[in-house]
């Protein structure tokens, strides 16, 4: 990757500054600027998440914000409310307080001697959740933004229901934020005020999951903060970013088609990080690719951005699941507007024989789900964190064979799609409470089943997550599943497979009682999103070549440990136990002398014939440190199982200075099953 270490404006940084809010809290932000923009002000980019600027994103801001600063911008990295070394407490994710802050800190930006008023956001997964967010809020000083990783619709599209079915991610992220909510500021910047910060913050801390369970419906809880409910709310412009192998790849497809402002929208085979950093590859010049929307619309040069389709992506081609590589095959398209009038759509029957043009009759047929099918699919987040275990999914084979699957023919010609394939279902189910899983994969002559995508839907609610009454769920009736956007090319030869199950584990709990699903063959069909290929797809620009701005020194006092997830199948319980293990190591940041190390080890398991045996287990530890004079560590556990009527919850969290235990709570609580 190429190293750029000069820009064209000479830079300033300032490591860390208050922005003062109307409640008397601060934010701690670390900024960049041009150096003589305090005589010739210039527009800002906010960048504004609860990750800590000080140590967790200190390197991957300095390998971005830096280049918009020596390109003419003044660009912040903002610690929200209770993270980092700002003040406060923070309770939850998407609070109306967060956006009520980013509002003044906008202001505040706007305000500044070396602002000309105008400002941009930028963000990935939660700061690209929060750019939409804040952009419906209308702040006059906000004047573009650019959103990666998001999401429109939080109950349904985000960590916690996909589908409206409970993922065990959520239990996953609720442990991550319980760590992250008790981490210290530091005394550089607090001096002795830090000690009373860090306690305000353990004694305010707790697991969210306890709130995100109360919630098992799209209620108002979950309407505050998606953009959908009013996409008409965002007045200024939009540039939406994704990747395939993200857990959001449909998010830009929405935002095409539900905005009504100038808008563009990029998707390439990345997953969860900037395009310029990410995996799979190619990566491209995200940087640059960023410059010319920041240069047209806060500075009104002529880039030549919005003149190009509003819509590229990466036609992914079909990946080996058994031998996968850093680069992903395929080819940059491009449609002038989404939806497209070009794409049409091909339709297949389920039938006894497989996937087919005309359908049969309708005939059932039954299916009892093991609560293990979904093994080859391990990750909610696969890849692109910098850190990946496993490069998944893997061969989907072993899945396949335990649920209901339905081939074409192999393929004469190769066949491309765009969009999101759907499945229409002709059901019935014999519980109140069950999901539907349906896989889409690309099969070789040799059997090697490559998951191409996958849609979720809980049989409790409607297309729309409206709750159907229970007396209706077991009576026989048809669902629209939407299975998640994609770009895919089918090679010829190989053939198209749908598999439907009623488990996914390790991505989904259990229903309470293991369903029996009554599928109607014939009458079920499968519909995808086909596209043409067209020569002007060769013409298109090439993205710049990644760069990157370089990283201040850092010393590792002990190495990263490669990611290891391992699969443990227990001989007579038939157990299946998931361990994943993550640990950075511990690096020292030269300038200060600030040390960090965290250890993360997470289980989940399940007994093969029993949903009630599910249990996601995490337990993980962080140590901060400078010299001798300051050394804290947190350690935590985190335990979530369920019977026929309740979720429990048992989770604690210790806070340790200089050896010496500072704090101590433990939380067991019970919620309520209602719909998962």
């Amino acid at each position: 990757m190429k190293q750029q270490p000069l820009f064209p404006r000479k830079i300033q940084e300032i490591e860390h500054d208050w922005i003062p809010l109307s409640d008397g809290v601060r934010l701690a932000a670390r900024y960049w600027l041009p150096e003589d923009a305090r005589e010739k002000p210039v527009p800002a980019i906010l960048e504004y998440i609860p990750y800590r600027k000080r140590d967790h994103t200190k390197a991957r801001d300095e390998m971005m914000h830096p280049y918009f600063a020596g390109h003419g911008y003044c660009t912040l990295r903002v610690d929200m409310r209770g993270s980092g070394d700002s003040e406060g407490v923070l309770l939850d994710e998407y609070l109306k307080q967060e956006q009520d802050d980013a509002l003044e800190v906008i202001a505040w930006i706007a305000d500044q001697p070396w602002c000309n008023g105008r400002v941009g956001m930028i963000g990935k997964s939660w700061g690209g959740i929060n750019s939409l967010q804040v952009a419906a809020r209308q702040p006059p000083a906000l004047k573009c933004i650019i959103t990666m990783h998001s999401t429109t619709e939080r109950f349904s599209d985000d960590i916690h229901y996909e589908g409206g079915c409970l993922l065990n991610m959520n239990a996953q992220w609720s442990f991550a934020m319980l760590c992250r909510n008790a981490q210290p500021p530091d005394p550089q910047y607090l001096g002795m005020q830090w000690r009373d910060l860090w306690r305000q913050r353990l004694e305010a801390n707790f697991p969210w999951i306890i709130t995100w369970l109360s919630h098992q419906q799209r209620d108002h809880y979950w309407r505050h903060g998606s953009i959908s409910e009013d996409y008409a709310a965002i007045k200024c412009p939009v540039y939406a970013i994704g990747g395939w192998a993200d857990c959001y790849s449909s998010t830009v497809a929405k935002l095409l088609e539900g905005l009504s402002v100038p808008k563009k929208g990029l998707v390439g085979p990345w997953g969860h990080n900037y395009p310029h950093l990410s995996t799979p590859g190619p990566q491209i010049g995200f940087l640059q690719e960023a410059l010319r929307w920041w240069d047209h619309w806060l500075k009104g040069i002529d880039s030549g951005v919005m003149e190009e389709p509003a819509y590229r992506v990466w036609m992914q081609e079909g990946a080996s699941a058994e031998s996968p590589s850093d680069e992903r095959p395929g080819r940059w398209i491009a449609e002038e507007s989404w939806p497209s009038q070009r794409i049409r759509f091909r339709e297949y029957a389920l039938n006894e024989n497989g996937l087919r043009g005309a359908a049969d009759k309708a005939s059932p047929i039954v299916l009892d789900c093991p609560q293990t099918v979904g093994i080859n699919s391990l990750q909610w987040i696969n890849r692109g964190t910098g850190d990946d275990a496993t490069q998944e999914p893997e061969d989907q084979q072993i899945d396949d064979i335990r649920a209901l699957s339905f081939d074409t023919e192999p393929l004469e010609d190769a066949l491309e799609i765009l969009g999101p394939p759907t499945l229409s279902v002709d059901l019935a189910v014999s519980t109140e409470l069950a999901f539907l899983c349906v896989r889409l994969c690309e099969v070789t002559p040799e059997g090697v089943s490559h998951r191409v995508t996958y849609g979720l839907h809980n049989l409790a609610f409607d297309a729309d997550y409206n709750e159907i009454p229970p007396e209706e769920r077991l009576q026989r009736r048809r669902l629209e599943v939407r299975l998640a956007d994609t770009a895919h090319r089918f090679a010829a030869g190989n053939r198209i497979r749908v598999a439907v199950s009623t488990s996914m584990w390790p991505l989904v709990w259990p229903s309470p009682v293991a369903p029996r699903l009554t599928l109607y063959r014939g009458s079920s069909r499968l519909r995808i999103p086909l596209r043409e290929p067209r020569p002007e797809d060769t013409g298109l620009s090439p993205f710049a070549p990644p760069t990157v701005p370089p990283r201040e020194p850092q010393t590792v006092l002990s190495p990263r440990r490669p990611h290891k997830v391992t699969v443990c199948r227990e001989v007579g319980s038939n157990r299946l136990t998931v361990t994943d293990v993550q640990d950075s190591g511990r690096v020292r940041i030269d300038r200060d002398g600030w040390e960090y190390a965290t250890k993360t080890e997470t289980r989940r398991s399940v007994i093969e014939a029993d949903p009630l045996s599910a249990e996601v287990h995490v337990k993980g530890e962080t140590e901060f440190r400078r010299g001798d004079a300051f050394d804290v560590r947190i350690e935590s556990e985190f335990k979530i199982v369920a019977d026929r009527e309740s979720f429990k919850v048992d989770a604690s969290l210790q806070a340790y200075e200089k050896g010496e235990r500072v704090f101590d709570r433990n939380w067991s609580e019970r919620m309520p099953r209602r719909n998962v």
